[in-house]
């Protein structure tokens, strides 16, 4: 059978609020497609089927040379920008101070959104902008919780070990069946930084710029150690079951939250916790003298986060994801152990956001990205932002980063507008 064409308009403005407030790029609603052809894998399998989830804001140009491709973090989805149509019952917006931030419209925003839209760093005015949910994901993208078509039943742990290079060859397959040859940009933060400097590797002739934001060419040893504890808490719950918990009424909810708490507190500094919890009791005046209740603000934030996110994320596509990120290295990819001959065939111009609290992804990896582009005389702007929120401030220091962006995205686009 073959499917309709894409369609590439932005959602009407949304209900007053958030959504349909200037710089929105309004209701909008995730769309679905399904590959042709298989997805050749760095593991030695081929995938298929394989579905997308996607989302488009802005309107593509004439000459289909406006395209910015957002890839999303570990736990993010497609859902980048706007108000979603049918708002699922937990945000992707999850992280640190976002019921803060957000209120009680947050759970059907992007997580993107403050930098998503008319006037913004990546302005939807002037750029058609795309959004996967990443191969591996269960927010739409195929991956262990897909029916797995030589059983009928979801894949589990039978599904194949991907990198972020296959993700990054889904995302290109993807395109061509958009009609897409060519990006003016590809964008994201932590991992979707890491697929940003993969799509400047293997597709060198696609892709104008990157920029890569709280990211690296390689996770950090404590970075590893971080994700192979969180990996381990899914896995001995018992409820895990091999990868095998479709269907039996037993989901690791316990495990998958534990990663999460471990997750949520390498996302951010010490100074950030402090500033935001200090010591303080979260329930009583004076200690209760209890094992199994939390007795601190932090720990029952940490519990907060973990009740959240077990009700939209599944266990297997956290343990993928994070075996991904762990295994992302550009200098023994591509390099022989040299990040320099890695990057060696990077045509794109490459702006490069580190923040200065964050210690698992921190400047100095982006600074030696940085050094290894300018030692072979390659285009590239590197900015530290002091701020105090560690490795989430990608996703909190959205009006910083702006102007940034929007100065980087102006210098040599030569794209025309959307008429």
């Amino acid at each position: 059978m073959t499917e309709p064409a894409p369609t590439f308009a932005a959602g009407p403005a949304g209900p007053a609020g958030p959504a349909g407030t200037a710089g929105s790029v309004g209701t909008v609603e995730t769309q679905y497609l399904n590959l042709p052809r298989p997805v050749r894998l760095d593991c030695g399998r081929e995938l298929h089927p394989v579905r997308v989830a996607y989302e488009t804001y802005g309107a593509l140009s004439p000459r289909r040379d406006n395209v910015i491709l957002v890839c999303h973090a570990l736990s993010g989805d497609a859902h980048a920008a706007g108000f979603a149509k049918t708002p699922p019952p937990e945000s992707t917006r999850d992280g640190f101070a976002a019921e803060d931030r957000d209120g009680v419209a947050g759970k059907g925003l992007g997580w993107w959104d403050g930098m998503i839209g008319p006037g913004k760093a990546f302005d939807t005015d002037r750029f058609f902008v795309v959004s996967t949910n990443l191969l591996g994901g269960c927010r739409g993208t195929t991956g262990p919780s897909s029916a797995d078509p030589a059983t009928g039943r979801p894949y589990g742990a039978d599904f194949p070990v991907i990198t972020v290079a296959d993700m990054v060859r889904t995302e290109r397959a993807f395109l061509d069946e958009l009609g897409i040859e060519r990006l003016a940009a590809v964008a994201g933060g932590s991992l979707g930084g890491m697929q940003a400097f993969e799509w400047a590797i293997l597709f060198p002739d696609q892709v104008d710029a990157v920029v890569a934001i709280a990211s690296t060419h390689a996770l950090q040893p404590q970075g590893v150690a971080w994700n192979a504890i969180a990996r381990e808490a899914i896995m001995r719950d018992p409820a895990w079951q091999g990868g095998h918990y479709y269907g039996t009424g037993r989901t690791p909810e316990a495990g998958l939250g534990v990663a999460r708490m471990v997750g949520h507190v390498t996302y951010l500094s010490g100074l950030a916790l402090g500033d935001k919890f200090g010591r303080r009791l979260q329930f009583a005046d004076d200690l209760r003298y209890t094992i199994t209740e939390p007795e601190f603000a932090v720990e029952s934030y940490l519990r907060h986060q973990a009740d959240s996110f077990v009700k939209r994320f599944d266990a297997n596509t956290y343990l993928y994801t994070s075996r991904a990120l762990t295994y992302f290295d550009l200098a023994r990819q591509y390099g022989g152990g040299s990040l320099e001959r890695a990057l060696a065939g990077v045509e794109a111009r490459t702006l490069l956001i580190a923040f200065s609290s964050d210690w698992l992804y921190p400047p100095s990896s982006s600074g030696e990205v940085a050094g290894a582009l300018g030692a072979l005389g390659k285009p590239v702007e590197f900015h530290v932002i002091e701020a105090p929120y560690g490795h989430d401030c990608f996703l909190l220091e959205e009006a910083r980063q702006t102007p940034i962006i929007r100065e980087f995205l102006g210098n040599e686009f030569l794209g025309e507008r959307p008429s």
